[in-house]
């Protein structure tokens, strides 16, 4: 159930690559060949990377995507194998639980104060954008939690 949260995150970030890939490439066309363009439409694309990295990284790790050494990893033994991923996983969720309680108190100053561009013409509710780092955390605890419960499961079992 909680991976099928992660997992639909996950594709929702994938989707934002392409609309961000077609507003780029609608906004070179619109420089290039029109000569027009406008701030919040560049300032968009930059916007669109965040929720890209923030949900996607828990979706890499729900599909074994992580980065690892896996030259070495893999020449290890099973048990040692589980071990690591359970070790790693819980040293994940410290990380996640540190920056979300570091993030909401940033997240919440751009909402009281009403965070907007400073560019004439860019893009307001900036806090909706720094809204994803505590969820895209929170995304990647709950992911780094069934990981560990998966592997302690293998290593319980015997099955690796």
């Amino acid at each position: 159930m909680l991976e099928a949260v992660v997992d639909i995150f996950g594709r929702l970030a994938a989707w934002t690559c392409v609309a961000l890939v077609l507003l780029v490439a609608g906004n070179v066309l619109a420089r290039y060949f029109f000569h027009t363009g406008t701030i919040w439409l560049q300032e968009l694309e930059w916007h669109l990377i965040s929720p890209i990295a923030l949900l996607g990284m828990s979706y890499g790790l729900l599909r074994g995507d992580q980065v690892r050494v896996d030259f070495l990893f893999e020449n290890l033994p099973g048990p040692v194998r589980a071990a690591i991923e359970i070790f790693t996983g819980l040293l994940l969720i410290i990380f996640s639980v540190a920056i979300i309680k570091l993030s909401i108190p940033f997240v919440y100053q751009a909402y009281r104060v009403g965070e907007g561009s400073p560019n004439p013409g860019g893009l307001g509710y900036r806090f909706i954008l720094k809204s994803f780092i505590p969820l895209g955390f929170g995304l990647l605890a709950i992911q780094a939690a069934c990981h560990m419960l998966r592997h302690s499961i293998i290593l319980y079992n015997g099955r690796y």
